[in-house]
């Protein structure tokens, strides 16, 4: 398992090594949902989302499609034990 992070946020994803890609490079598969560890800001996702570390801005008014298809994160092997994933667990209500 890998942590990936940068200034939007952070996860938790599986990992495979392959020559596939340049060195450096990590491709996380989209279609995730979003389960933070707590309702803190920058809690560790733990099924893996993708939208956790990109730009959340549409591409225009009309499309909203998504506009970052690639960002720069950091990524270290992830230590200690995995916190549960909660992604179906229901809503996390937080109040600001």
């Amino acid at each position: 398992m890998i942590r990936v992070y940068n200034d939007r946020g952070q996860l938790i994803a599986g990992a495979v090594v392959s020559d596939q890609y340049p060195r450096g490079v990590i491709r996380i598969q989209e279609g995730a949902w979003y389960g933070p560890t707590g309702s803190e800001i920058n809690a560790i996702d733990t099924y893996g989302d993708p939208n956790t570390v990109t730009l959340d801005v549409g591409t225009s008014e009309l499309a909203q499609a998504c506009s970052a298809y690639t960002c720069i994160v950091e990524y270290e092997k992830f230590k200690g034990e995995a916190p549960a994933v909660n992604a179906f667990s229901g809503p996390i209500e937080v109040t600001l």
